[in-house]
């Protein structure tokens, strides 16, 4: 899925909080309805086979609860996209990530081909359709997350090339697919931040701590004779480039993704570099923008929401600025498009207890318009609001309310505008509230804190609903106003 990821390790927070977010994004010219579902461990098969690759895997005993943001429509698979299980890991996947023509030549995917007269069908390899559900209830730390992928990778391949983040209290790690079989892993620095804008990201690794001790890296067991064999490795000083190695520089990149990138440095790290002008250490089309920084200050919540719903402000690129060249408005793909499936942000509080370590902010539809709230991962219920999304739409349910407000807002954008930000602000001011509320609520009474975690879902939800209906009100005011049919004489 084209999509954005931000990775943001626990001294760099705040609070002490790791927290990973993605974007998922449908692909161009589609809108794929999304919902929250939590899966309990007697819902689990033993065995699991791919609707897109019909490959077919037995799957551990023993799963654990964890929450998914599957498809509404199944045509496809369950796309699970991203969840915390009960042992507090979080994963989101995936990252669609760029490669090379000497990667897949050297490793090509597995592809899925039907059966012919005389050929019998051939399963494909894993893919985003299945990572989520064949691994986030099996594990019990990031590091656990990455080995079972990586052992799945090699076993079964992949058609895709795929960007994974696993998450514990203490650690993040970003796991990146190479060609069919292979695949490399970084921990993000604790006091890093990570930025992934659908392009091959890690840009140095250290191979000898991934086969040996691995402290800081993974891969697969054969990575140096991968390398070796196939002549990847395109270094000057020996020193592993994976980006050089795997990943891609093109046109398209430079249209597509590095964009993303720059803006989001440039937003963390306004001052480390110069980021605009003719003597910029880097602008929009860099290849050389690097993978992770040491933010300029602390990272919070609502830097990550903004950045994941940003459109270029402040620059030329901004599709609905008023100033500057107008021929460079659009030029870049935006990071809050309007093909935003969901946003979700996993937050890994390290002086809370289990029961309420892990928050979960959610929000459906266009991030620029939308608004964001957490839920506590140790939830049972998901609010009908956010768990029972269907295929046509319908206000009830806040995936399509928000895609109506996002498309009413964009077509009145200076009129609106106003209106959104108020309405992002009142939802994030309100949610903290909520949260301080029933942490306390939940640390007295942690015999309850499966049922107040439900409540809380449920007065949340709730509340988002009410602010969400109040402000498409205002907004399709604004839009009816300005309808190309509208004509005014003193007939009121």
């Amino acid at each position: 899925m084209p999509c954005t990821t931000i990775l943001v390790g626990k001294h760099a927070t705040y609070d002490g909080s790791t927290m990973i977010a993605r974007n998922s994004d449908s692909g161009s010219g589609k809108f794929t309805p999304k919902k929250k579902t939590v899966v309990l461990p007697s819902e689990i098969a033993d065995s699991y086979e791919s609707v897109l690759s019909h490959v077919k895997i037995e799957l551990p005993k023993n799963p654990m609860k964890y929450t998914s943001l599957p498809n509404v429509l199944p045509k496809e698979g369950i796309w699970a996209g991203s969840g915390v299980n009960e042992a507090n890991v979080g994963m989101t996947a995936t990252e669609t990530i760029t490669t090379n023509e000497r990667v897949l030549g050297a490793d090509p995917m597995v592809i899925y081909h039907k059966a012919t007269d005389g050929m019998p069908e051939l399963p494909g390899g894993i893919g985003e359709e299945d990572l989520v559900t064949l691994v986030l209830p099996y594990i019990h730390t990031a590091r656990e997350g990455v080995k079972r992928l990586g052992s799945l990778l090699e076993q079964y391949g992949t058609y895709e090339m795929n960007g994974i983040a696993f998450q514990d209290v203490d650690e993040i790690w970003w796991l990146e697919s190479i060609g069919g079989h292979h695949w490399i892993a970084k921990r993000v620095p604790d006091d890093s931040y990570v930025v992934m804008p659908n392009q091959l990201g890690i840009d140095c690794f250290d191979l000898k701590d991934a086969l040996g001790k691995q402290k800081d890296h993974m891969c697969s067991t054969d990575m140096k004779e991968f390398l070796d064999k196939n002549h990847l490795d395109l270094s000057l000083n020996g020193k592993l480039n994976p980006r050089d190695a795997f990943g891609s520089h093109s046109n398209a990149d430079h249209v597509y993704n590095t964009p993303r990138a720059w803006f989001i440095e440039r937003f963390l790290n306004p001052t480390s570099c110069k980021w605009d002008g003719e003597n910029a250490d880097y602008v929009p089309e860099s290849d050389a923008i690097p993978w992770c920084r040491v933010p300029e200050r602390k990272i919070t919540v609502e830097d990550i929401k903004y950045l994941l719903s940003s459109y270029y402000q402040g620059t030329p690129y901004n599709p609905y600025g008023t100033f500057g060249d107008h021929t460079q408005q659009g030029k870049y793909r935006p990071i809050g498009i309007n093909r935003n499936d969901f946003l979700e942000l996993i937050q890994m509080r390290p002086d809370l207890p289990e029961e309420i370590r892990s928050l979960q902010w959610l929000t459906f539809g266009s991030n620029a318009f939308n608004a964001m709230i957490p839920f506590y991962a140790g939830l049972t219920e998901v609010p009908a609001y956010f768990g029972s999304t269907q295929a046509l739409p319908s206000t009830d349910e806040y995936y399509w309310a928000s895609r109506i407000l996002g498309a009413l807002a964009d077509a009145h954008y200076k009129t609106c505008i106003s209106a959104i930000e108020n309405y992002q602000q009142t939802v994030g001011a309100i949610s903290w509230q909520m949260i301080h509320q029933y942490d306390e609520k939940i640390l007295k009474n942690p015999a309850q804190a499966v049922a107040l975690c439900n409540e809380a879902a449920k007065k949340t939800a709730a509340m988002l609903k009410e602010e969400t209906q109040k402000t498409l009100d205002k907004v399709l005011y604004e839009a009816s106003c300005r309808m190309k049919n509208a004509y005014s004489r003193s007939d009121s």
